[in-house]
């Protein structure tokens, strides 16, 4: 019976500790520039690796200053499909489109669900 008191004891005190942590909090941050990115540098795509993806380069924001950020190799992740950044332009400034991960890509054509006529085709390529 003590055993058990003194384990129901640390159970709660171990609920209670875990409740302290502080939960962290992420935002994307917009990133807006007065001027358009330069035009995209050509890249040799590589040869296909298998379990990743290519993620093209693009005009990054740093500094208030475009500055290139070379492709580079993603792991796939089941059921998601990858977003490529890219830069948006409205009225008078341009706005940074970060990449990012989307789940929603049940067949894994690189189409996402709500656009692909057949989302779950068995005979994609």
């Amino acid at each position: 019976m003590k055993f058990r008191k003194s384990l129901l004891v640390g159970l709660c005190a171990a609920a209670l500790g875990i409740s302290a942590i502080p939960m962290t909090a992420s935002a994307d941050v917009a990133v807006y520039f007065n001027s358009a990115p330069p035009p995209a540098r050509y890249e040799v795509v590589p040869a296909p690796r298998a379990g990743y993806i290519w993620s093209s380069g693009y005009w990054n924001a740093q500094n208030n200053h475009h500055v290139w950020q070379a492709g580079h190799w993603e792991r796939e992740r089941a059921g998601y499909y990858m977003t490529q950044p890219s830069w948006t332009q409205h009225e008078d400034t341009w706005q940074l489109q970060r990449g990012h991960w989307t789940k929603g890509d049940r067949d894994g054509d690189g189409v996402p669900d709500k656009m692909d006529r057949a989302p779950d085709n068995p005979h994609r390529s």
